[in-house]
């Protein structure tokens, strides 16, 4: 926010939902609807904007279309108000989902090595196997939970 304010920025979107999610981002929608010809549609960094090369060309062919230019505070090089500036985004947009994608193969890699060796995901468990089975002694959910210091549902799911 404070780098847009810096920037210039006469109107400020705030979106909390993740740029992958074109479809439910509603405030990238407002602002899309909002831009008039002239306009120039500033972020503060691209990864804000879009996760994929297609969806940056959809996003600035939307803009051109409506005569609006596009800067990114956070890529000095992205500036579509330029013709240096349109090259270098095309390029650069190539280059970035390249690397979300190598990301994404050693992410995956990395998590099927640590299934491989054992490693459990996910969050720690609230009882362990003892306590579980002592808690089948047939008491209420409410007083094991009470007993347990957990939730009846998380008795519950225990005690299937």
């Amino acid at each position: 926010m404070e780098a847009l304010k810096a920037g210039g920025c006469d109107k400020i979107y705030s979106e909390k939902v993740s740029a992958k999610s074109i479809d439910k981002r509603t405030q990238f929608q407002k602002l899309m609807r909002d831009v008039l010809p002239g306009d120039v549609v500033v972020v503060a960094k691209l990864d804000r904007l879009c996760r994929s090369t297609r969806d940056l060309l959809n996003i600035l062919g939307e803009l051109a279309a409506q005569q609006c230019g596009f800067v990114s505070l956070g890529e000095s090089w992205c500036d579509t108000t330029t013709s240096v500036g349109r090259l270098m985004m095309t390029i650069m947009s190539g280059i970035a989902e390249f690397e979300r994608e190598l990301i994404q193969a050693r992410t995956g890699e990395g998590l099927a090595r640590a299934k491989a060796k054992g490693t459990k995901f996910g969050r720690k468990r609230s009882l362990s196997p003892e306590q579980v089975r002592v808690a089948a002694a047939g008491k209420t959910l409410a007083e094991l939970a009470l007993n347990y210091d957990c939730s009846e549902a998380t008795m519950s799911r225990a005690l299937r």
